[in-house]
């Protein structure tokens, strides 16, 4: 089994374990449920390791795409704060995680949203569609992440943005030295340095990028909120 599956795999059974009642986070991070105040109970379907609309700056009318969007519970909050006018697009790799998404959703009586079923490094979406992408603990998973960035700046609109919480490395750790630390399908090993991340997404595009560290996960290792935005010729 490669890389892609056992991380499929983990978010599959994970799915499944939430449609029983049960509930999880992503590897060693922690759910960062407090910060979710917001959603009340909605925290339960979290697997990531923060909360990317707390920085998203969304805005009513926005269509905002969601990569890995897991349980819905950062699709749902975006949602509400993009009404009215706007829509919410979750996209995930497994139908497990989707059945999950759309239950919570109808269960929060949310209907400006859509689930997708496709790869962050392939989104399945027309190019300038979107005005913000988020991702909650996600992209260190992707084995491609030059192609999740490259798509990040291809759907979005000249002028879109990125509000991603994610697993990140100080600069100092080798890729080796991060594999000790944890595995690739529990966040930890295929997590990006601060300056891997800023390099990734202006070869993508991306300006005004930041990295803002916060909470340790291991020896090294934080969760992050990365910030960026695309030029917009237009002013």
């Amino acid at each position: 089994m490669d890389t892609n599956e056992r991380v499929a795999d983990r978010y599959r059974s994970a799915a499944l374990q939430m449609l029983d009642g049960e509930t999880g986070c992503c590897g060693g991070a922690t759910c960062g449920a407090d910060d979710y105040v917001e959603a009340g109970a909605l925290a339960t379907m979290s697997l990531g390791c923060g909360n990317p609309t707390a920085v998203a700056d969304l805005s009513p009318g926005e269509t905002v795409l969601d990569l890995g969007s897991g349980g819905g519970i950062d699709v749902i909050l975006s949602a509400r704060r993009v009404a009215p006018g706007g829509v919410a697009i979750g996209l995930d790799m497994t139908p497990e995680m989707l059945e999950l998404a759309r239950r919570n959703a109808a269960a929060e009586a949310v209907d400006n949203v859509r689930f997708l079923l496709g790869r962050i490094e392939d989104v399945p979406l027309p190019s300038g569609s979107v005005d913000v992408v988020i991702s909650n603990c996600v992209i260190n998973l992707s084995t491609e992440k030059p192609a999740v960035f490259a798509e990040m700046a291809r759907v979005l609109r000249p002028g879109g943005r990125i509000g991603v919480s994610d697993i990140v490395a100080d600069d100092h750790l080798s890729p080796e030295q991060r594999a000790e630390r944890g595995e690739w399908a529990g966040c930890i090993a295929g997590a990006l340095s601060v300056s891997e991340y800023r390099r990734g997404l202006a070869a993508a595009g991306f300006v005004d990028v930041t990295v803002a560290l916060s909470s340790p996960v291991a020896d090294g290792m934080h969760n992050s909120i990365v910030r960026g935005r695309l030029p917009d010729p237009a002013g």
